[in-house]
């Protein structure tokens, strides 16, 4: 999941993208209204965090654009103004949701799974390719009933791939969905994990390489 947190505290942004990361998410930070647009209009985000009393450009107008521009990124309005008149107006810019701080982080990972849950194509909970099922919500793997230890970056490729069923992900794409904007786009990153993820996954290989197009479950 690629999340961008749109916060001008530098200190509670880097808070949110820590806690983020360590629920396997790819997060990207922004501490401006316009450069969190720039940004929304280049990569292609599953949810944005977005405060509301941001510099350069407020956040109403972020989420305004957002909606006719983007509207499959989910947006969560998550700011001080928590009066009801505020959260109904969030709403009604054309927010998802709405989240007054302070807030319970724990509250926080689950609004955004739930909001990219509903943005995303439906599937089911538990993905399945041949004796392969990993399950998003619990983020664990196994192989023929047998637990696969897998790094976050393993487990979010390995999703990515299964989530396609069968079709071929380019690099710059898992590059996209995966890592965030202060990964090298020359790095051979993706091709690393690949390498992992297929020696922790066992034989027969179940990942191929399209060569010269990406990847795909075999």
């Amino acid at each position: 999941m690629r999340v961008l947190v749109v916060e001008d505290e530098r200190r509670l942004a880097d808070a949110i993208a820590r806690g983020l990361r360590r629920e396997g998410m790819a997060v990207d930070l922004s501490g401006d209204g316009q450069d969190a647009l720039a940004k929304a209009r280049v990569v292609r985000y599953d949810v944005m965090v977005l405060d509301r009393d941001l510099p350069k450009l407020h956040g109403d107008e972020v989420c305004r654009a957002l909606r006719r521009e983007r509207p499959q990124t989910a947006v969560i309005m998550l700011t001080a103004a928590g009066e009801l008149s505020d959260v109904v107006e969030g709403l009604s810019l054309g927010a998802d949701d709405y989240m007054a701080k302070p807030f319970r982080f724990a509250e926080l990972v689950a609004r955004i799974r739930a909001l990219s849950r509903r943005t995303a194509t439906i599937r089911p909970p538990v993905l399945r390719h041949g004796d392969i099922e990993l399950d998003p919500g619990r983020r664990s793997v196994t192989r023929a009933g047998q637990p696969v230890e897998l790094a976050r970056k393993e487990l979010a490729v390995l999703e990515a791939l299964m989530v396609a069923d069968g079709a071929t992900v380019s690099a710059e794409e898992l590059l996209e969905r995966v890592w965030d904007e202060h990964t090298d786009p020359f790095t051979n990153v993706v091709r690393m994990t690949i390498m992992t993820l297929r020696r922790k996954l066992g034989e027969p290989s179940v990942v191929e390489t399209v060569i010269g197009v990406g990847y795909r479950m075999a």
